[in-house]
């Protein structure tokens, strides 16, 4: 099948021509024809399936030649990579096209934003709290909206968004076609697809037990004190190209970063407590081969597009089975090979089990000079309690922060969303 059997218009066909796109992956093939008829849609597919092309491309067809200085399409998602991404992604798309597109998020001034939005604006892609932010302020309004997608819908539901999407899809127009795409399907967003879609058509490839098939997959049995000498060792090894170093948490991030950095490789982090401007250099610098070295917490990862990345080290298993699957995604893609290296420390086995139970096959254990011998889990101790500081001790702080991520501030930079 081909670009061409769509009917896409010929501005669209060229730039797809132009950006080297030949054959539309199985999503695309399969959502881009409903979409183009106007139906309502649930995607269902994981990370490295070619799902923002998938929309893109109808929105921009569908959008061309209609005649209001309104805002008419609506991409919400949950992170400010992935808003950069889409954003990208709609430009080179419709690099021939007469339309406007601009994305909004927190972590930077968003005095720029406003300004674009003033000169007008036909496709907005934007998360979900500086939406809500520039919403209340009144420099945005959605009564016209034509088209609406709720991208990653699982994400957002994990990172506590779903009041803040509920509030923008009250601001939505009753007519109008909806799009909802996740990598799964928890009950919540389910629950929530039937509130927002009229007679949906659901689209389904690549389920999350898969894996990919070009990607190897290999485990260490290490402990936990030792998985950074481990993970020196590894990355020196020549076919070590480029390597997204997976942590669960932004501390672990940034420890991997400062343990490689002693024996003299350089990487940076990517999280959620980075500054916009860091975290753009970060990619930016990975992206262009300046550093080789990523490490990254789960949610920052999502809209890293790497196509040619070689690795992908789980330092930390994580807790979630299905973000195993998503992780690995990230290399292998384009048909092309790629490596998938996992560190178990001993409280870890059980992630282990349950990752080899959802993608039914038993990962190959590898050896190494630091092998596990630590075989009892951690005691966790309770953290200290912080001590109070007078009236605004520990719950005046903590009522500041929930302030502050409604609004408060934004006219600084705004919230990290």
């Amino acid at each position: 099948m081909t670009f061409q059997e769509f009917n896409l218009s010929k501005p669209l066909l060229k730039a797809v021509d132009q950006l080297g796109y030949t054959e539309p992956t199985p999503i695309q093939q399969k959502a881009i024809p409903y979409l183009l008829e106007k139906r309502d849609l649930i995607g269902c597919a994981q990370t490295g399936t070619g799902k923002t092309a998938a929309f893109a491309l109808p929105v921009l067809q569908n959008l061309t030649g209609t005649q209001s200085k309104a805002i008419k399409a609506l991409i919400l998602t949950p992170t400010r990579e992935l808003a950069i991404q889409i954003y990208e992604n709609f430009t080179n798309f419709g690099a021939n096209l007469p339309l406007k597109c601009a994305v909004i998020f927190g972590g930077v001034s968003q005095v720029p934003q406003v300004e674009s939005l003033h000169r007008g604006v036909d496709i907005l892609i934007a998360t979900p709290g500086r939406l809500c932010d520039l919403m209340n302020q009144g420099y945005i309004h959605l009564d016209q909206i034509r088209i609406f997608v709720l991208d990653e819908a699982d994400r957002m539901l994990d990172m506590g968004f779903l009041h803040d999407v509920k509030k923008v899809l009250a601001a939505l127009p009753a007519k109008r076609q909806t799009l909802l795409f996740s990598a799964t399907m928890p009950g919540e967003i389910e629950e929530l697809a039937t509130t927002i879609l009229r007679d949906p058509v659901t689209v389904k490839v690549n389920p999350v037990t898969s894996t990919a098939a070009a990607v190897e997959q290999c485990v260490y049995l290490v402990d936990k004190k030792n998985k950074k000498h481990l993970l020196a060792k590894l990355l020196s090894e020549k076919d070590v190209t480029s390597a997204l170093v997976f942590t669960r948490t932004k501390y672990a991030a940034n420890n991997v970063v400062k343990d490689l950095a002693a024996v003299g490789i350089a990487a940076l982090a990517i999280h959620g407590n980075k500054s916009q401007n860091a975290r753009q250099i970060a990619l930016n610098s990975f992206k262009e081969g300046k550093i080789k070295v990523l490490a990254a917490t789960d949610i920052a990862a999502r809209g890293i597009d790497i196509p040619e990345l070689s690795h992908v080290f789980n330092y930390e298993l994580p807790n979630e089975p299905e973000t195993y699957i998503h992780r690995i995604g990230r290399t292998g893609r384009a048909g092309l090979g790629g490596k998938a290296v996992s560190f178990c420390d001993f409280d870890e086995l059980d992630y282990l089990k349950d990752i080899e139970k959802l993608t039914g096959r038993t990962l190959e254990r590898k050896e190494s000079q630091w092998p596990m011998a630590i075989l009892q889990k951690t005691e966790k101790k309770p953290r200290p309690q912080a001590r109070a500081r007078g009236p605004q001790a520990a719950g005046g702080a903590h009522v500041q922060r929930r302030r502050g991520r409604t609004g408060g501030g934004l006219k600084k930079g705004g919230g990290n969303r």
